[in-house]
């Protein structure tokens, strides 16, 4: 059986150095002007994630989700840490918040304009999770929880996700908005939309996990 696959290998080999590898003939046409002309939106990536590859996107999006289920089910048996670890000193705390703060508003920023410059929902997701992971290692944890209860956080993260699979399916089927003039805030049909909702599920899902490490592990 060996040899069989040994064989298989070296005639693997073979193939790929005697045979050509094919190639497409694209002196004609640039790949990054077709994604922006289809897509409607100059940051061609957005274009991608949200139209050519929005089927992949969606299970990226479920499976985000199914990641912070996981964590969830993980720790539903471990006993709250009696200690939490969190910043005391001044300057540190001022610094942290501050950098929360800076970073919030780039989170916003590349929620907003992700489909027009380098950025995008998962991105500002990214930044929204980082910014309240500062505040959280900078506050007191039953405050934090409180406020993520007060804005039923774990509710809107759900209808996010909701709304972006069925924007993505009605997407998927042929049924798109307007893209409007190429290179301004309302234009590329449904994509700022889903970029926006992206944003907001990753963000409000880092914080449920953060929550989550705090409550029962102490410290991040």
């Amino acid at each position: 059986m060996k040899r069989v696959y040994i064989a298989i290998g070296i005639a693997l080999y073979i193939k790929m150095l005697i045979m050509p590898n094919p190639t497409a003939d694209v002196t004609d046409i640039s790949i990054i002007e077709s994604v922006v002309t289809d897509s409607g939106v100059p940051n061609a990536v957005a274009g991608i994630l949200f139209r050519n590859r929005l089927y992949d996107t969606i299970f990226e999006v479920i499976v985000f989700t199914l990641a912070i289920m996981g964590v969830r089910f993980l720790m539903a048996n471990e006993q709250p840490s009696k200690q939490v670890y969190q910043f005391t000193d001044q300057s540190s705390i001022i610094l942290a918040r501050l950098g929360a703060t800076i970073t919030a508003l780039v989170g916003v920023e590349l929620a907003i304009r992700g489909h027009l410059s380098p950025g995008g929902g998962f991105a500002a997701g990214v930044a929204g999770g980082t910014a309240i992971g500062l505040v959280a290692i900078t506050s007191s944890s039953q405050w934090m929880e409180q406020i993520y209860k007060h804005l039923n956080a774990a509710t809107w993260e759900k209808i996010s996700v909701l709304i972006f699979i069925v924007l993505a399916a009605i997407t998927l089927a042929g049924i798109e908005l307007p893209h409007r003039e190429l290179g301004t805030l309302i234009s590329g049909g449904i994509i700022p939309l889903l970029n926006v909702l992206v944003a907001i599920k990753v963000a409000l899902g880092s914080w449920a996990a953060i929550l989550l490490f705090i409550r029962y592990r102490g410290l991040l």
